[in-house]
C-alpha cells in the first residue's frame, strides 16, 4: 500500500468526479487540518489518509495492483 495519494488520485478509487470528492474533503475541513491536510494540499497521507479511505469508504489498491508509469515518464 502506498503511503500518500493526490487527491486526483482518491477520487478516481473511490469512483467520483474531483469535484465531487473535493466537496468531500471541503465539508470534513477542519478534521484534515487536525491532521495535517489542508484543502489546498495535492497529496493526502498518513492519518488524513487513513481517516479519508475509513470515512468515504475507499479501498487502496495493493502495492502491486498501481499501474506503473511508462519509464519514459518516470
Amino acid at each position: 500500500m502506498k503511503k500518500s495519494y493526490s487527491k486526483s488520485q482518491l477520487a478516481e478509487l473511490a469512483d467520483v468526479s474531483y469535484s465531487t470528492f473535493y466537496r468531500y474533503l471541503k465539508s470534513r475541513r477542519d478534521i484534515l487540518s487536525k491532521l495535517g491536510c489542508t484543502l489546498k494540499s495535492k497529496i493526502i497521507r498518513g492519518k488524513a489518509l487513513d481517516y479519508v479511505c475509513n470515512d468515504y469508504g475507499i479501498t487502496l489498491p495493493e502495492e502491486n495492483e498501481i499501474p506503473q508509469k511508462h519509464e519514459k515518464f518516470r
